[in-house]
């Protein structure tokens, strides 16, 4: 099961893909999560240690891996020639980092300065990388991205199961979903969700599902406002660590077992 969480900043689609895959691993799946919104954060999202967090080194900043993989060093690759395919079979065993329940991170980052949006070197590897852990690894793979959906290009998003869409009650979350809609089907997502997030009552879940439907996407699952997981956050702890029976990790756990009976995994 390949799937990437996408949305405005602030939704939640960090807590979802944290606890979507916290409760994967405790169902007995290799799960790998992999951090491509420029805001790093998921790892406080899946109980990693702050610590342990601080240390990570964001795959598009891993200047000696990027010169090692593609033969040109950042910031040089102006006129220079390097590689677009390099060999990536051992970034996740050699940079992923392994949380609670086994759940192993890996934090992409993303390409900055001028070269943003060409191919540079940096942004050649994640590409490449990106490819690797969609066509030759076996495990749930759960890609916590942002809006832009950057980081994947057409032939790669074919091998995508699907986009789930974080929304909040709320128009600038509708028109973000719309764009992340445009955005999957150029690149061929196949499968479009979306998952209502911090829904304060009847009137919002009804707001939600009526634009969704309005826009022909499956709601997946309505997750309640939960003061628990802004409690988490200011306690610097994982969602699930802090209250695995709150509310928002209950709807979370009904997120997952839709996604079972929909894709059969």
């Amino acid at each position: 099961m390949k799937m990437a969480v996408a949305g405005k900043g602030g939704v939640g689609k960090t807590f979802v893909s944290g606890t979507l895959a916290r409760l994967l691993a405790r169902e007995g799946y290799k799960v790998l999560v992999v951090d491509a919104d420029p805001n790093i954060n998921t790892a406080s999202s899946l109980g990693i240690l702050a610590d342990v967090a601080d240390k990570i080194v964001p795959l598009s900043e891993n200047e000696a891996l990027i010169q090692e993989k593609t033969g040109v060093a950042p910031g040089r690759s102006y006129g220079q020639l390097f590689r677009l395919t390099p060999t990536v079979s051992d970034v996740v065993e050699n940079f992923g980092v392994v949380g609670p329940d086994g759940v192993k991170l890996l934090v992409m980052g993303t390409v900055k300065g001028g070269d943003t949006g060409c191919m540079c070197p940096a942004n050649a590897l994640l590409r490449v990388i990106v490819q690797h852990l969609l066509i030759q690894r076996d495990e749930v793979l759960i890609m916590d991205m942002e809006a832009g959906l950057e980081h994947l290009g057409r032939g790669t998003a074919r091998r995508m199961d699907a986009m789930l869409a974080v929304i909040e009650p709320g128009m600038k979350s509708v028109d973000t979903v719309r764009r992340i809609m445009k955005l999957a089907r150029d690149i061929e997502v196949r499968d479009v969700l979306a998952v209502g997030n911090k829904v304060r009552g009847e009137e919002e879940e009804v707001f939600i599902e009526g634009w969704m439907k309005e826009l022909g996407t499956p709601v997946a699952a309505v997750i309640p406002y939960d003061e628990a997981v802004a409690k988490a956050d200011l306690l610097g702890k994982a969602p699930m660590d802090h209250d695995p029976d709150s509310p928002a990790v209950k709807a979370v756990l009904g997120l997952m077992g839709f996604l079972k009976r929909r894709y059969g995994f």
